[in-house]
């Protein structure tokens, strides 16, 4: 099947705002929500610390996406990645979530500083090559609040908006969403499962991001730090379908090791029972 066809329809630390901004080993800051933990947590209006976009910079980090986005589409990860998402399985997938809607918007949480560091850049990259590419993926929406204003004028010139309030992962999937999270923090995908905690909610969620079975077999060695951040996500592993994106190239293992495409399909409401929230 032609992938921009339709679907059948049949370790350094620093603080900013109220995330914390990672710097893993091979480059990119992450970030996560360490306040507010309740999904009724009110969200943050946010905005840059700066506040006017710098023409020059704003050109150079256009220049380097374009060089990006060209990279990341001839290499033979782009194809694997392509052969992955057009798999009948993961077609079935989308198609199940996608339902009678026509397409369904990206949320990007935690992309990083995509002038800064390199990692971000073919995240986002990839990102951009998919909405090209697969014509059921709708508008783009992005947000780290890391972000400058500068990054937050190239993304838009890229057909992404920028959101204006910090969700912290928060989003309700009251419609067919997917959300684009590659590497960030365990608190960020929890945050957004106990937001959509409900069989309804869920069956709405595609997720790409860090793989589940990674974060179980972390706390089967009983680290703390884990446990306690990912009651949702391990409770989830019970109904969630995963398929891991297999790298073959050390250029993109910083970017996207063990990631995966996750899909929900909890049957009953005593799933959502065995969290203690």
């Amino acid at each position: 099947m032609a992938a921009s066809a339709k679907l059948p329809v049949t370790d350094k630390h620093t603080k900013n705002e109220d995330w914390t901004v990672v710097l893993p080993r091979r480059g990119k800051r992450r970030t996560c929500s360490r306040r507010n933990s309740t999904p009724e947590a009110k969200q943050q209006p946010w905005v840059p610390t700066e506040l006017e976009s710098d023409p020059d910079r704003e050109l150079k980090l256009i220049q380097k996406m374009e060089v990006c986005i060209k990279k990341v589409e001839s290499s033979q990860f782009y194809q694997n990645f392509l052969e992955l998402v057009e798999n009948p399985d993961i077609l079935n997938s989308f198609h199940k979530v996608l339902g009678l809607e026509l397409e369904m918007p990206m949320v990007i949480y935690g992309i990083g500083s995509i002038e800064s560091y390199e990692t971000p850049r073919f995240q986002l990259s990839l990102a951009i090559l998919m909405k090209r590419k697969f014509n059921w993926i709708g508008d783009v929406e992005v947000f780290d609040p890391i972000l400058s204003a500068t990054e937050s004028r190239v993304l838009e010139s890229l057909g992404c908006s920028v959101l204006s309030v910090n969700e912290q992962g928060r989003r309700r999937a009251t419609k067919p969403t997917l959300f684009y999270m590659p590497h960030c923090e365990a608190e960020l995908y929890n945050n957004l499962l106990q937001a959509n905690w409900e069989l309804e909610l869920l069956n709405h969620i595609v997720l790409f991001g860090n793989s589940f079975e990674m974060y179980e077999f972390l706390s089967e060695i009983k680290n703390s730090f884990i446990v306690d951040s990912t009651g949702h996500i391990l409770a989830a592993r019970k109904f969630a379908d995963e398929h891991v994106l297999k790298i073959a190239s050390d250029d993109y293992f910083a970017a996207f090791h063990d990631s995966s495409w996750h899909f929900f399909s909890p049957a009953l409401d005593t799933e959502l029972l065995l969290v203690k929230n």
